[in-house]
């Protein structure tokens, strides 16, 4: 199982017979663009949480680019689907999907899901996070959220050994509520941040969330900086 911080939200997960990008923004600012055909490359799915801008941004040019599935909340799957003609697997909280040898659960988060219309913002479901399960293991992808009572639900069903959570603040948990929320809900082995160092109004280090989790393997990444998990 290997895993690429994209930068902000966006990551390439390799996992059993899968190359999974999540909420890929890579127009962001961490991202070198001259790596742009590396991160994309092989891709079999496109995994969306929400429909804010900093997670969708170049989803549609790369389903279409690579003629690949974006796999998602059912009110944007079909939205797309029907303006772009993309293919796309639309399903809701507490369904599951299967994508070849692997097997993603939609969970729910706290936040809010929209994109820019013409005439102001425009709904675009509701915003989720992921439970990926494959290789003999479960990556809790926490999506954008706050801290929610829901996640001790989530370690009793599916029981994940590693979380990817939001921890930049602001718009989300920040390093010290993720480090609660790992605490208190979860026996994470591995957690990795993101949704931070973006823009200076997000945290810019990963130490709250490494000294808030003793005994747990913080990583942090740098953008495109492979780990083996």
């Amino acid at each position: 199982m290997k895993l690429r911080w994209l930068g902000h939200s966006g990551f390439r997960l390799e996992i059993g017979d899968q190359v999974l990008l999540i909420d890929p923004w890579i127009g962001n600012p961490l991202f070198d663009a001259s790596r742009r055909a590396e991160a994309i490359e092989g891709v079999t799915h496109i995994l969306i949480t929400h429909g804010h801008f900093d997670h969708i941004a170049d989803t549609i040019a790369i389903a279409q680019e690579k003629g690949v599935p974006v796999v998602g909340i059912y009110d944007l799957m079909t939205h797309w689907q029907e303006k772009h003609g993309i293919d796309v697997v639309g399903f809701n909280k507490g369904g599951t999907v299967r994508l070849g040898d692997v097997a993603v659960t939609m969970v729910s988060a706290t936040h809010s899901s929209s994109f820019g219309g013409p005439d102001g913002p425009v709904y675009a479901g509701t915003e989720s996070g992921f439970m990926i399960a494959g290789e003999g293991r479960t990556i809790y992808v926490s999506g954008d959220t706050d801290v929610m009572a829901d996640m001790a639900v989530f370690e009793d069903l599916h029981h994940p050994e590693i979380g990817i959570l939001c921890a930049g603040g602001h718009f989300t948990m920040d390093m010290a509520r993720a480090a609660y929320a790992a605490r208190k809900f979860f026996n994470f082995r591995t957690v990795i941040p993101c949704h931070y160092k973006t823009f200076p109004l997000l945290e810019q280090s990963a130490e709250p969330l490494r000294a808030g989790l003793p005994g747990v393997n913080v990583v942090a990444p740098e953008v495109m900086e492979e780990v083996e998990l």
